[in-house]
């Protein structure tokens, strides 16, 4: 095993979508297999907004175990590209407030489907995870190793959000989405990069560097 560090979890801020594998109920036993958006959370767990009638939705409150894998290959070459597949069990959740601001700013569009009332939030807690970046570097991990630090709050996120909007050098061209402690998640003309921190940010005056930092990197329109 030779995986990068935080590779699993830098890739999960990289995907805007992932492929949801379920039980299905018929036929029975046979994988479910379709593509959806997600967003992480505060924990990096694949948050997804599903209805009530999706196939899906029935699977998992038959059997809430699934697979669910991203990838990252924006060159096109998919098997030099990187992959993660988890396998955990999903839950359906009723976020606070700020957690769904948190996803809207992942996916906008999904306050329409807010709007409709039968659409709900399901959230996966991964039990094992298979990363491959390319070739010699892949590995099985346990759901654990995804990231052994404690989260930052909502709140404290929305703070350095704010931070990033009103610094007079922010870069117009970008749109901050999420911070955690190992980077921020940029989109700039619909297209998501991820600013990786030179150093895990472990407190808030960490944080606030690096946004600084990342502003700084950005500032001419890079």
């Amino acid at each position: 095993m030779n995986i990068p560090a935080h590779a699993p979890l830098h890739l999960l801020h990289q995907a805007a979508a992932g492929t949801l594998a379920t039980h299905s109920r018929q036929p029975e036993g046979f994988p479910y297999p379709s593509i959806l958006p997600f967003a992480p959370d505060a924990q990096h767990r694949p948050t997804i907004l599903v209805s009530r009638l999706a196939e899906h939705t029935r699977n998992l409150q038959a059997d809430p175990r699934a697979g669910f894998l991203v990838s990252h290959a924006p060159d096109g070459d998919v098997l030099n590209g990187q992959r993660l597949t988890l396998l955990g069990a999903f839950e359906m959740v009723e976020p606070e407030p700020a957690a769904v601001r948190h996803y809207l700013r992942y996916h906008p569009d999904a306050e329409r489907y807010l709007a409709l009332g039968d659409f709900n939030f399901w959230m996966m807690t991964p039990e094992r995870m298979r990363y491959i970046g390319g070739f010699g570097a892949m590995g099985w991990l346990d759901g654990n190793e995804l990231d052994p630090l404690e989260s930052i709050e909502y709140d404290e996120e929305e703070a350095l959000l704010a931070f990033f909007d009103a610094h007079p050098q922010r870069p117009g061209h970008l749109k901050l989405l999420g911070v955690d402690r190992y980077g921020a998640d940029l989109e700039s003309g619909n297209i998501r990069r991820r600013f990786i921190f030179e150093t895990v940010a472990k407190d808030t005056e960490f944080l606030h560097a690096a946004v600084q930092d990342c502003i700084t990197r950005h500032k001419d329109g890079s």
